[in-house]
């Protein structure tokens, strides 16, 4: 009877009678060894500009994907965003490793079976795969891992072991992004900040022209220079119910004016004027009545 071969890690499985005088060889070589491999063998698969890598399985012999780790290497991008390593359909588990360099932020890199949809591996994570018995990939760790950018965990209380669903280590940040968790209470519909610790709104600086704009999508307090007469424009991106204010300064040489859109509504519709000195300072004291209309107090010369 002729040598077959176990259908998941292509172990050799000897015939009666067959490989007389090479049995033990055949047996170290087809089975010890290749078991070795399925449960410890590190294996790194260089990814490139082709759009598919396949794994080829080789029965009784050294190959890929019996190894128990992958690591993915290499830089993928260019014609393909989406790298596809085709494993054997066979059930199996690996650990992944992706140390792949990515040319853009769009590349994808696809663990699959010829026949299934895959499963995408994290840039920069390691991560637990399992092939189903329907030919799909799956990952046993679905928060992942990886870098900051492919990290997504979603909701926590469905994706991550026990964990407070408002523990605030778990929110996903990027650039500058500062949380203080003391004293701070974050409910639907609710933002609530504790006595033991300030609030504050930066003051952003508006740019000076013959026509002032601003966007409060930006922030809620400004501060500007006029440099001539000028006309505060209407705010873009105002919300109802937003307030803050507008620090108009003096240059120096003073006596500027400043005349309102129609936007800016004041007490008995009388339009104020500016302090007149140098380097004077007045304060407009504004809510948003409307995203097209904000009501407002000028504060003049704050000085002593």
């Amino acid at each position: 009877m002729a040598s077959t071969f176990t259908t998941r890690i292509r172990l050799t499985q000897q015939g009666d009678g067959d490989n007389p005088n090479s049995w033990g060889t055949v047996l170290n070589n087809g089975v010890v060894s290749l078991v070795d491999e399925a449960v410890a063998a590190y294996t790194t698969v260089i990814l490139g500009a082709n759009a598919t890598v396949t794994l080829s399985a080789v029965d009784g012999g050294t190959d890929v994907p019996r190894s128990a780790f992958l690591e993915t290497n290499g830089t993928v991008g260019g014609a393909h965003t989406t790298i596809s390593m085709i494993i054997p359909n066979v059930t199996k588990g690996y650990v992944i490793n992706n140390q792949t360099t990515y040319t853009t932020t769009t590349n994808v890199i696809k663990i699959k079976t010829a026949p299934g949809a895959g499963y995408v591996i994290p840039q920069g994570g390691v991560v637990q795969v399992i092939v189903d018995t329907d030919g799909s990939v799956w990952s046993t760790n679905t928060a992942g891992s990886g870098t900051a950018a492919s990290r997504d965990v979603g909701a926590c209380a469905t994706n991550l072991p026990d964990v407070s669903i408002a523990d605030l280590r778990y929110v996903r940040t990027s650039a500058t992004s500062t949380i203080i968790a003391s004293d701070l209470h974050i409910k639907q519909g609710q933002l609530i900040v504790g006595t033991s610790s300030r609030a504050y709104n930066p003051i952003s600086t508006l740019t000076d022209a013959a026509s002032i704009t601003s966007d409060f999508a930006k922030g809620n307090n400004f501060l500007v220079t006029i440099g001539g007469n000028r006309t505060l424009a209407a705010p873009s991106n105002a919300v109802a119910g937003q307030s803050g204010s507008i620090y108009i300064i003096q240059d120096g040489t003073g006596s500027r004016t400043l005349a309102y859109n129609a936007a800016w509504q004041f007490v008995s519709a009388a339009v104020p004027t500016l302090s007149t000195g140098t380097t004077d300072v007045d304060m407009l004291v504004y809510m948003a009545r409307s995203a097209t209309t904000i009501d407002a107090v000028l504060l003049k010369n704050f000085d002593r």
